[in-house]
Formats: C-alpha cells, structure tokens, sequence
C-alpha cells in the first residue's frame, strides 16, 4: 500500500458512517494534484506546491466537496484551516515557512492537572508541541520549506490535526467544566436532523440489546476453560461498538482506553482484564438514552486515524485467529466460534489501516454478519437472521462491482465469488476469509 492511499475512502450503500475513518471519497483529481506539487516543490514554486497538495486532501460526499480544507492565495502567502473532527487547524504558508496551529482552550481556563497532561503530551510529539501565548493553550506546527516534498509535508500535518482532534475528545470526557475553543463547525446532537436522531436512538436500542445477547452467551461457556472464549465475547462486544456505533466523547474514549490496558497490560492476568471489561459493560448497560446521545456529533475529516498496514500482517492475523477457531472446534465449543469471526473482521478494522478495496470487503462481510442492526438503520439487508438465508446475488454483486473498480489500480486482482459457502454462516465467513487472504494487490 502506497502512503496515498491514507486519502481513500470506501463506498457503501448505507449513508451511515461507521469506525474510525474519514468516510468520504477523495478528491477525483488526487493522484494529479500530487503529481503538480511534487514537481512545483521541485521548482521552488512553494506556494503552488502547497496549494495543489492540500487540494489533493479535498474530500467528497456525493460528489459534493466537504470543504473540509479552505484556502485562500495570494502572490505572496497562502492561508488554509483544515477541519478534523473537534480540531480546526489554522495555517499560513510563505515562500520560506508553513505555520500551523490548533486554539484548544483558555489558559485561565485549564487546571493544574490539564496542564501537567499537556506538558506531558509534548514528549510523545514528532513534529509538533504545545505552546502557550498568554492567552490560549495551542498546539502548533513549523516547517521551513526547505527541501520539501508532499510527503514531507503531510506526516506533520496529519500529527498535527490527529493529536489535536484526540486531545480536545480527551479534555471534554476528562476536563468537563474546561471549554474548548473554535468549535463551531461540528454539529452537535441538538441541530441533528430527524433521520439523524432517530439513528442514535436505533444505536441506543442496538447497545442494550448487545448487553443482553451477551449477557446470555456467557451463561452458556462452560465452567472450565473459559477463560479464552470470554476475552473474544467481550473484546468483539467492544470492537462492535466502536466501528458499528462510532461513538464520541467519553464514550470513545473508555472504550480506547479498556481496549489498550487489555492488549499492553503485561502485569495482570486475562482473568482481571476480562472483568474489567464485564464491570465495563455493566457501567454501559445503565447509561441512559440522554447521556448516550451527548456521545455523538457530526464533523468534517481530512485524514485516517490508523496507520497504514502491511496486507501480510493482516493475513498472518487471520491465520493465527483460523487457528484458534479449529481448536474451538476441535473440543466442541461451538457457541463462541460466530464470535471469533465476526471479531476477526472488526479487529483488522480497529487495528489496520487498509486499503480502500480490503477495508471495504471486510465490511461487506460485517453487513453479512451483523445483518439485524444494518436493517434497523435503513441498510439493504444481505442476511436473514429470520430464515437464516443470504441474499446471495446482492452480496455477490456488491463483491463483483467492488472489486471490478479496483483492477484498473491492481492488475492481477480477482476475487472468486463462485468459492463463497452459503451452506451456513460459519462456512460463508471461514470461505470469505480464504478468499480475503489470497488477494493481489500488486499495482499495475
């Protein structure tokens, strides 16, 4: 995969957004704009080499431009904002430099421990640090432009407008009382639509209905060797909720957090980390309707969160997670083995940053899989969790057109649609997941 490809985004029949991506479409003239300013960086021409590459982050709903990034030019200085989630970035491009910064609250505003965080924060920084002017706390980018190169160029900015957007998200869940600055532009639950709301109220329902349905597959594990079907019940619950709910705020941020201790917390054992999960879920099981809704609000996104993977590094997950679900069902455990496939899809989606084409064939195979709550928010349905059937010619033609889009980019691309098992659900994801890793992404 190609450091370009952070840009792209996926096609879906649902309007709705879900993980943690932009969820747009990139600019149709990208891979040109990055041409022109490549080669005007090479000429020294830096004001039209910044201007045609940050054109070539625009992004695109419908064919409609986000304005996500705004500039204005003029013979001696180029001014931008660029919008990423809480963040606006505000910067000024000259001949010899490109300043960047982010208003993230009121220094008479921040408490003690607000301040010791942020200073902290600095540390774990590459490119960009904290500052403040008496004023406001910001965070702030400076580049000389010498030497330059797109590439060069958006590594930076993307530290810049990621860090900015997580630390405002971590002050509103952690720093309630601390107001954050320049954040106008996101749409907040009370002028959502009607169609909006009714969606947050369908994920409200769909949560405490996941609670329960997991609730009652605990019940049935047996009482010994458990321990590892419970880690899958209980981390896919959390993967669910993120890439299908997408929530903000606190909400977003717990669940980042029990999701990091589980994987980095070399000192306790699966057993406590498991039932700081459980505690976890039950804490969600008694947030109301109103709290639910204050975890969500709409915005505009330049660039992808995760950081591009190696498509072998995915392989090898899914082999070792093939692994574990043969011994499962070796020693006849079947209840967790929908599980373990189903958390195989949205733990490649949490974790990796993919392609276009892959991360959008994995979340075909989460429609199939999660078929109840893509039909409740108004997607077309290509399962029936009633009658237990595919709706084998959809997905094949989702597959088809997908993939078909894709080969011009990828020469030797196939995806064998007619090798799909829709004898039942597990043999239609362990067939999907042969065929996701014998795909050839050699470019043309």
């Amino acid at each position: 995969m190609s450091w370009l490809d952070f840009f792209q985004t996926t096609e879906s029949t649902c309007k709705s957004k879900f993980g943690r991506g932009i969820g747009a479409k990139i600019s149709p003239d990208e891979e040109a704009l990055f041409n022109k300013s490549f080669q005007a960086f090479e000429d020294k021409k830096i004001l039209d080499a910044y201007e045609y590459f940050l054109k070539s982050l625009l992004n695109f709903t419908d064919s409609v431009e986000n304005k996500n990034i705004i500039l204005e030019k003029t013979d001696t200085q180029l001014t931008f904002e660029i919008y990423q989630g809480l963040a606006k970035i505000n910067g000024v491009i000259t001949q010899e430099s490109c300043y960047a910064e982010v208003n993230i609250v009121k220094t008479v505003d921040a408490s003690v421990a607000l301040k010791r965080y942020i200073l902290e924060r600095n540390y774990q920084f590459t490119y960009i640090n904290y500052f403040s002017d008496e004023a406001y706390i910001k965070l702030k980018l400076y580049q000389d432009n010498i030497a330059l190169s797109p590439q060069k160029i958006f590594f930076p900015l993307r530290e810049l407008a990621l860090n900015a957007d997580f630390d405002k998200e971590h002050i509103q869940s952690e720093f309630k009382k601390t107001p954050l600055l320049d954040t106008s532009h996101v749409q907040k639950i009370d002028s959502f639509n009607n169609t909006q709301k009714k969606e947050i109220e369908i994920k409200y329902k769909s949560l405490q209905g996941w609670i329960v349905a997991l609730e009652e597959k605990v019940l049935t594990l047996p009482s010994n060797d458990n321990v590892g079907m419970h880690s899958f019940i209980y981390l896919n619950f959390l993967f669910k909720v993120d890439y299908l709910l997408s929530p903000k705020f606190t909400l977003y941020q717990e669940l980042s957090k029990k999701v990091q201790e589980y994987f980095s917390n070399e000192n306790s054992t699966i057993e406590s980390k498991n039932e700081e999960i459980k505690h976890y879920i039950a804490t969600l099981k008694k947030i109301s309707l109103e709290e639910f809704k204050e975890c969500f609000y709409e915005a505009k996104y330049t660039f992808n969160p995760i950081e591009k993977s190696a498509y072998d590094d995915i392989v090898i997950f899914i082999n070792e997670s093939q692994k574990k679900i043969h011994w499962y069902t070796n020693n006849r455990y079947m209840q967790v083995i929908p599980t373990i496939y189903n958390y195989i899809a949205l733990y490649s989606l949490y974790n990796y940053g993919m392609n276009p084409l892959l991360r959008e064939l994995f979340h075909i195979l989460i429609e199939v899989q999660n078929s109840d709550f893509f039909k409740e928010i108004a997607c077309e349905p290509l399962y029936s969790t009633s009658k237990q059937s595919f709706m084998k010619k959809i997905i094949v033609k989702r597959i088809n057109t997908l993939v078909q889009l894709h080969t011009q980019k990828y020469k030797n691309l196939s995806f064998l649609t007619q090798e799909l098992n829709f004898a039942s659900m597990n043999a239609f994801c362990a067939s999907y997941y042969a065929l996701l890793k014998n795909l050839d992404f050699e470019e043309a």
